[in-house]
């Protein structure tokens, strides 16, 4: 837990105040903001329970957030399969192998460069370095598009499918050590909150509509 979210905590006994000006909300996010941002929670029609619950989720999906960003799950995995793969290198391999399954898109498509950079959200000349990284380490080959005999495309290797079901093998050891002393009832309701959750993220952040006002 934060330091932020523990200075908030003592202050959970003062009166509510119901708004807020921009100045205020502003602000970094110290104890004094979560406190305000409580203050917002309580207009909205939350209360005291759901308040600290909410602002303790808040703090801990920052550090969940931050965790995947720094890549400390494949970060770790890599060094227990002894694979030689910085974080960055191994996303890649994932995203080639999204791609062409289809896996979290519409539908499979041919892997290409342009196609890498948007899946990892980087820019074609740092997609670039990562496919020729993969390729120089075996774990992509370039071949001819079936669609398109001009353009080139990316395909994982045997080698490479091999790393990444090893990772996938290795992060399900993991996630059953991780739930291994929760209930099957805790279990479920989790994945049945978490996904209602994501679900909502989904809805409340989608992309506005261009022209669309505020």
């Amino acid at each position: 837990m934060s330091m932020s979210y523990d200075c908030y905590q003592h202050k959970l006994d003062k009166p509510i105040h119901p708004r807020l000006t921009p100045a205020m909300t502003a602000k970094s996010a110290s104890g004094d903001d979560l406190f305000l941002f409580a203050e917002r929670l309580a207009a909205l029609g939350f209360g005291p329970a759901a308040r600290q619950a909410l602002l303790m989720l808040e703090d801990e999906m920052f550090h969940f957030v931050r965790r995947v960003k720094k890549g400390d799950v494949p970060a770790r995995l890599m060094q227990e399969l002894d694979a030689g793969l910085e974080p960055v290198q191994f996303q890649a391999l994932g995203a080639v192998i999204r791609i062409g399954s289809g896996h979290g898109r519409v539908a499979p498509e041919e892997a290409t460069v342009g196609l890498l950079a948007e899946e990892m959200m980087v820019d074609p000349s740092r997609a670039s370095r990562l496919a020729a990284d993969l390729v120089e380490r075996g774990l992509v080959a370039r071949a001819v598009s079936q669609a398109d005999g001009r353009r080139s495309v990316l395909q994982p290797t045997e080698t490479g499918r091999a790393l990444f079901a090893g990772f996938q093998r290795v992060k399900w050891q993991h996630t059953a050590s991780l739930f291994r002393d929760w209930t099957e009832a805790e279990i479920t309701a989790f994945a049945g909150l978490f996904r209602r959750y994501a679900e909502g993220m989904r809805q409340e952040y989608a992309p506005r509509p261009a022209g669309q006002a505020e």
